[in-house]
């Protein structure tokens, strides 16, 4: 089957970039490994950033209670003990609960640490998106759910986020089935922005043989550094995506130094076939209005999101 095809792709590539990252963080290579409890996810036993959006957490297993693998729908979000930032969004996905009405506005939402800057080198402009934690398209939830948005990285709604949030939207829409799905921001300490976040998932009428994944997502910019206890940002010059001489220097996250230098390009994929498609290829123009259009920014994007490339 199609999907089954692209869904050991797509887990295969989990275990590429995981290596590659455990491969980047030097000591405490046991801490580091991906081999992680799903329960015990901290910034001190995640590998650092290393190029990629996102890593596989325990092997690429999700952590869910026997009780809740269930046919109900449900969702539930919550706040920090602070009362003000975002905290773990949990659900069981149905089609139920999918949207049925047009998206509406969420710009009067203010998320911690919401400093928003325009740069140039960061796509569509600004570096921050109100991230939501359960996806609009999964859930339908927007401005009435505030504790639902985080202050997110373009890099990290539409490079980290997005590609598991349509793949289960897709999953759902096609099967009909349910899938369990929970999102942790992780915060470290008392910091207003998130230094990422830990989706998980699990289809529950076939036991994850349609949908499963555990992984953490960076909520990094390439060529930008973030305050994280603030959410101050400005242009990096050292590669670095933390704020300098941040007190918790264990859990800085890197930039690769070459990212600065790869030239943006537009790879067009193609959702109802996985086909991906590069600039001069045949069908490259073709798929620019395509209803079935991905756009990703990069080809190794578009492998890790399961896609193959067009052959001519």
């Amino acid at each position: 089957m199609r999907l089954l095809r692209f869904l050991m792709i797509f887990i295969l590539s989990f275990t590429l970039v995981g290596c590659d990252a455990n491969n980047q963080t030097s000591g405490n290579s046991s801490a580091n490994s991906l081999s992680i409890s799903g329960k015990n996810v901290t910034l001190n036993n995640l590998p650092k950033y290393a190029g990629e959006p996102f890593v596989a957490i325990n092997n690429n297993e999700p952590n869910f209670s026997e009780k809740d693998k269930n046919t109900k729908s449900f969702e539930t979000y919550s706040y920090m003990k602070d009362g003000k930032r975002a905290g773990v969004a949990y659900a069981n996905i149905g089609r139920d609960l999918m949207p049925k009405d047009d998206r509406e506005s969420i710009s009067s939402v203010t998320p911690t640490g919401w400093v928003n800057k325009k740069y140039d080198i960061v796509s569509g402009g600004y570096l921050y998106n109100r991230c939501h934690l359960i996806g609009y398209q999964l859930t339908g939830e927007g401005k009435d759910t505030p504790e639902n948005l985080i202050t997110g990285t373009r890099y990290l709604n539409i490079d980290g986020m997005l590609p598991f949030e349509n793949m289960v939207a897709d999953y759902i829409k096609e099967t009909g089935n349910h899938v369990l799905y929970r999102v942790t921001p992780i915060y470290d300490g008392n910091d207003l922005v998130a230094k990422g976040v830990q989706m998980q998932a699990l289809s529950v009428e076939d036991n994850g043989e349609g949908i499963k994944f555990n992984v953490f997502v960076y909520n990094v910019q390439p060529g930008i550094t973030i305050d994280y206890v603030t959410g101050e940002n400005y242009l990096s010059k050292d590669g670095s995506t933390n704020k300098p001489n941040q007190s918790s220097s264990n859990n800085e996250t890197n930039l690769n130094n070459n990212t600065n230098n790869q030239t943006k390009v537009e790879i067009r994929g193609n959702k109802s076939s996985k086909i991906y498609h590069c600039p001069g290829q045949a069908n490259y123009e073709k798929m620019k209005d395509s209803s079935n259009l991905v756009i990703f920014s990069s080809e190794q994007q578009a492998i890790n999101a399961g896609y193959t490339k067009a052959k001519r």
